[in-house]
């Protein structure tokens, strides 16, 4: 993934299509001078919608694309012809992508799987042509329904990445180490804080042609819910994880602490990830020896299973993906996603720029006028259907 080209938060201005006008056209053809009614139903508006995209990994195509609006429907015409459907609009978005009303923050909708298709915004339905009002009391109905209005909506689209195990630490933890030793990806390694700006996915292979999905997300540090260091932007992303792995370097002074610390910052972030099963990992052990090993243990959390490993080294590596796999397919950690992700969003974790993301006005295009013989001379008293005789008799 490029440094700037990794977008998980754009907010966009959506506008469905109107629906056409019905007719009020009436039928005229030799010999036929009064026909009756005959004007045909307007097309519906075109509708916004949402399709899931395996290929894609980025909402960066729509923060150049900040403005999507569907085609309207056209009005209906004569002999009960129906206008023509609005073009309906499909957005590609990454999986795991989620939809909210940029105003009120409620959740709207979100796209979980490849080819998914989610009708963000209906289009308007359109009018009835007059022939459906005749009746036998009404024979000349000169009116006609008008088609319904578009919906312009402006919404924040928020991608939070699909993975099994999440990966929680401060910086320089070994998370990014870990994650290339484990998979094929290839994050940026370095030995000063913070060089994961953005987050890393990995596919890690497992027994008989097994695999799951690692994200490594960048550090965590005290008082990152009140915006200190890259604050708890990208903590979204492990929202949707089934397993969080912490990990804290051998040579920490008070591991139990750090674990402490992470874990009560993602509390405040969201007290459901508390419900999520965890992991500890001891990293960098490579440079421990049996007898530290047993002292640093006797100083972890109790209620997490822990494991030493060296990334370096590969110790512990097996174990630690055993681990991992017993506890993705746990039953007992089906806790409920969707009540995680579908949450309205928190304005403390809202992109400021974005929120204050100025839409150009773009006016709605107007209908073409419909077909309507306004110079046509109609009698006010004629009924259609009924004959009528000339003053010669004829």
């Amino acid at each position: 993934m490029a440094d700037t080209n990794f977008i998980d938060y754009v907010k966009i201005l959506c506008r469905s299509g109107k629906g056409g006008a019905g007719s009020r056209h009436f039928h005229r053809a030799k010999y036929v001078p009064k026909g009756g009614p005959d004007g045909g139903d307007g097309g519906r508006g075109g509708h916004i919608i949402l399709r899931g995209n395996s290929h894609m990994w980025t909402l960066l195509p729509l923060k150049y694309r900040r403005h999507i609006f569907a085609g309207n429907g056209q009005s209906g015409s004569e002999n009960r012809s129906s206008g023509k459907d609005g073009e309906d609009v499909i957005v590609d978005v990454p999986c795991g992508t989620v939809v909210f009303d940029a105003e009120t923050g409620d959740y709207l909708c979100e796209v979980t799987s490849d080819g998914e298709e989610v009708k963000l915004l209906r289009g308007g339905r359109g009018g009835l042509g007059n022939w459906h009002f005749k009746s036998a009391t009404n024979r000349t109905p000169r009116y006609a329904q008008p088609g319904e209005p578009s919906i312009e909506k402006a919404v924040v689209l928020e991608l939070k990445l699909l993975a099994d195990v999440g990966l929680v630490g401060f910086p320089n933890a070994g998370k990014s180490t870990l994650l290339s030793s484990l998979s094929a990806a290839k994050p940026k390694i370095a030995d000063y804080p913070f060089t994961t700006m953005e987050p890393q996915l990995g596919i890690v292979s497992y027994r008989n042609n097994r695999s799951f999905v690692m994200a490594d997300i960048p550090g965590i540090i005290e008082g990152a819910s009140e915006g200190r260091g890259l604050g708890l932007r990208f903590l979204r992303h492990i929202e949707r994880n089934a397993v969080l792995l912490f990990m804290a370097p051998a040579d920490s002074e008070d591991i139990a602490k750090e674990y402490e610390i992470l874990l009560e910052e993602l509390k405040r972030f969201n007290p459901q990830l508390e419900d999520k099963q965890r992991l500890l990992a001891v990293s960098k052990s490579d440079m421990l020896d049996d007898e530290l090993k047993l002292a640093i243990e006797a100083t972890l959390p109790e209620d997490v299973p822990h494991v030493f490993i060296s990334a370096v080294t590969g110790d512990g590596l097996t174990e630690l993906k055993d681990m991992l796999w017993g506890a993705i397919t746990d039953e007992n950690n089906r806790i409920a996603t969707p009540a995680i992700t579908h949450r309205p969003l928190d304005p403390r974790h809202r992109v400021q720029e974005e929120d204050e993301f100025i839409f150009e006005n773009e006016p709605v295009p107007e209908d073409e006028d419909e077909f309507y013989p306004e110079d046509e001379d109609w009698d006010e008293d004629w009924e259609y259907g009924v004959d009528t005789l000339d003053s010669e008799g004829n």
